[in-house]
């Protein structure tokens, strides 16, 4: 009996001391329970209130930054260069930005395709002739269209404005490889997009805004919401006169029954003999 408890001892010690070294060698270890990616934080952003509209002038120049930056990469096949007239900019400057564009048509008589200046019929030209193109370009990854991203996303005016000011260094214990980009905000950590805004400065604006890294994500945030709701504000002027005369309308209703209906409600009844 006393043997074969000492040959049990013997395991039972040499566990115990392997695993009390390893403890003391690896140290503690670290746990996150935070989601991945993490939460956007809330941004202040004037047109989620019911009472406000979309603010014009950020969105003006966030389709100049949109332009002039993101267009190299990305799409908006779902909108028109009509679609902005006397919404963003005039119609004269429409037609000038519109016919800076080569658009391939056709046929034409002969049977062929050819290529002439953008009208405003026209939608936004993709900057690749298909997906396999933008891919190869891209390192395999697919820059996603931007027509209606901000809906398509989940609370997507902060997500965006996150995702372009979350560019920085990765932590430590995080490599990435090349052609990969640290986001914490993006799902995994690592993006294929490089930091579009990189610096200040990278487009001058017509109205003399200064041109810094967070008013050009915050004015093309404005942009690409505007671009997935042109009604937005039309939407929600109806809706408020909708609730302004559903209000009323309670108010007439309710002095309505209680006057007609007063009288029988607050009458009395009494019951006597009748007399013979």
């Amino acid at each position: 009996m006393a043997f074969r408890t000492q040959r049990l001892a013997r395991p039972l010690a040499a566990v115990t001391a392997a695993g009390g070294g390893a403890v003391f060698a690896v140290g503690p270890v670290a746990k996150c329970d935070d989601k991945d990616p993490i939460h956007a934080p809330r941004y202040p952003f004037w047109v989620k209130s019911i009472f406000h509209s979309h603010e014009i002038p950020s969105v003006r120049r966030g389709y100049e930054v949109y332009r002039q930056v993101c267009a190299t990469c990305h799409s908006m096949r779902q909108l028109h260069f009509r679609h902005l007239v006397n919404f963003v900019l005039p119609e004269k400057r429409m037609k000038d930005i519109a016919a800076g564009f080569d658009v391939v048509d056709g046929p034409n008589d002969e049977g062929e395709m050819f290529t002439r200046p953008g009208i405003l019929v026209d939608a936004f030209p993709s900057p690749y002739p298909n997906e396999e193109a933008a891919r190869y370009a891209n390192g395999g990854a697919l820059p996603p269209d931007l027509s209606v991203y901000t809906t398509a996303k989940h609370e997507g005016v902060d997500y965006i404005m996150a995702l372009l000011l979350g560019y920085r260094d990765p932590p430590a214990g995080v490599e990435a490889r090349a052609g990969l980009y640290y986001n914490p905000y993006y799902p995994g950590g690592l993006i294929a997009m490089p930091n579009p805004l990189h610096s200040d400065g990278l487009v001058e604006y017509e109205d003399g805004t200064p041109c810094t890294k967070s008013q050009m994500a915050k004015d093309v945030v404005n942009f690409l919401c505007w671009a997935a709701e042109p009604a937005h504000d039309e939407r929600k002027l109806v809706g408020l006169k909708a609730m302004s005369a559903c209000f009323c309308g309670i108010f007439i209703v309710g002095f309505w029954y209680r006057s007609m209906w007063i009288g029988y409600k607050t009458r009395r009844i009494d019951f006597t003999k009748a007399v013979m």
